[in-house]
């Protein structure tokens, strides 16, 4: 039985170097950084007080009505406007669709915490009796599907993965199978993430997973450079319309890129360190290639995990280094983290557009940053200048706590 494939029909962003995918790409290439002071609470008392926050172009009132923005969690705010922006840059009209074939595979690492944070203080100060009825439906981490879902009578599947910072990726991963067994043609996936609260930064400090370089935002995030000191808290959502390539070409849909293949590992080691020779992000990265049927070779150019942590940098490499061998060496690599910090459940799918607009544009944005390289980070990372490179294959690595790996392979559409 030939298998479907599958093709990206629109896409949309929220995140802090641009609220729209092209003012994203313009400011990532720019070289400018979306790493800010914390604005969302008092983080005087934290010991890392930056993040990156969504930039000042977005504007939740062209897309959500008063209600709307009252009642759902800013995750879900996130989510919710970013999955209207990719619908509309996909063209597609849900009105004139089977329902029953359109899905939405939303991921979250969190959900709602600043919901949880801001309901449980009301609980301790004001009592039991005034808790918002809302409390449960906005800290869900699967409101942005459900809300989707809703949004535009979407009657397939809808949920969402949680696998920490590979939530985004195993939801896309989700939504190829979908359509590669039939079950829709279309479906809306991605992550949102909106947890720049202090509980969420406290906790990060307190395993010393955070970047503490408070007076430098713009420089705090180092992947792979002998320099970091951990990665930065951001917050944000990236959809894609993933749409079986029949379905799209009938309706006459723009074609971004072709879905090839994914692959799914587990450590199996810690809950919150990677295993430090690559071996589990090893064979997501492997199972990727074979699935997508090309070899380590044809790989032009990786958008790598690469949060600026120690270990999981060096990680990364090992893990590159046992999957490509020799061609190690040759692949363009780069952390697009290092200018909009890491939005932990979000960040697969805003890498994923990021590696989409690589292969479309032939440029590889840059590892910013990178001054003093790590002598165990030693492959091509593209440091702080974007390159010009002609790209047909590209992966996008995305591994979480819990020793969840993930790792996608798409491509240029060649018809």
């Amino acid at each position: 039985m030939e298998r479907r494939r599958i093709v990206i029909t629109g896409m949309g962003m929220v995140s802090p170097v641009g609220c729209t995918v092209p003012s994203a790409w313009e400011t990532l290439l720019s070289g400018k950084s979306g790493i800010v002071p914390i604005r969302s609470f008092d983080a005087s008392q934290c010991r890392s007080r930056i993040a990156g926050h969504v930039a000042d172009d977005y504007v939740a009132e062209d897309y959500l009505d008063f209600k709307e923005r009252k009642n759902l969690d800013i995750s879900t705010q996130f989510g919710l406007v970013t999955v209207k922006k990719a619908v509309a840059d996909s063209g597609i009209d849900f009105s004139k669709e089977n329902p029953l074939r359109c899905g939405a595979i939303i991921g979250s690492g969190i959900g709602g915490l600043g919901t949880m944070e801001t309901q449980a203080e009301r609980c301790r100060t004001r009592g039991p009796a005034k808790i918002s009825p809302f409390t449960v439906p906005r800290m869900i981490a699967n409101s942005t599907a459900g809300y989707a879902s809703i949004q535009y009578h979407l009657q397939g599947p809808s949920f969402a993965p949680v696998s920490a910072c590979a939530s985004a990726a195993h939801a896309m991963a989700c939504a190829m199978d979908a359509i590669r067994l039939g079950k829709v043609d279309v479906c809306l996936t991605g992550g949102a993430e909106g947890c720049i609260v202090e509980v969420a930064v406290a906790s990060f400090s307190a395993m010393r997973a955070l970047s503490e370089r408070n007076d430098d935002p713009q420089h705090a995030s180092r992947p792979f450079d002998a320099d970091r000191d951990g990665f930065v808290i951001g917050e944000g959502a990236g959809i894609l319309i993933f749409e079986e390539l029949e379905h799209a070409k009938k309706r006459g849909a723009k074609i971004y890129a072709e879905v090839l293949g994914y692959g799914a590992s587990s450590d199996a080691f810690n809950i919150v360190q990677p295993c430090e020779d690559g071996e589990g992000a090893g064979y997501a990265m492997q199972f990727a290639l074979e699935d997508a049927g090309i070899n380590a070779s044809d790989v032009g150019y990786i958008n790598a995990h690469g949060t600026s942590t120690h270990l999981g940098d060096i990680a990364e490499t090992s893990a590159i280094k046992r999957v490509f061998g020799e061609e190690a060496k040759q692949v363009s690599i780069s952390s697009t983290k290092s200018q909009i910090g890491h939005l932990l459940g979000a960040s697969g799918a805003v890498g994923l557009i990021f590696t989409v607009l690589a292969i479309q544009n032939g440029v590889i944005p840059a590892t910013m940053n990178l001054d003093t390289p790590d002598p165990l980070c030693d492959l091509d990372y593209t440091p702080n200048v974007p390159r010009e490179r002609k790209v047909r294959y590209a992966m996008a690595n995305s591994f979480g706590f819990g020793g969840h790996n993930a790792s996608l392979v798409i491509g240029a559409f060649n018809g």
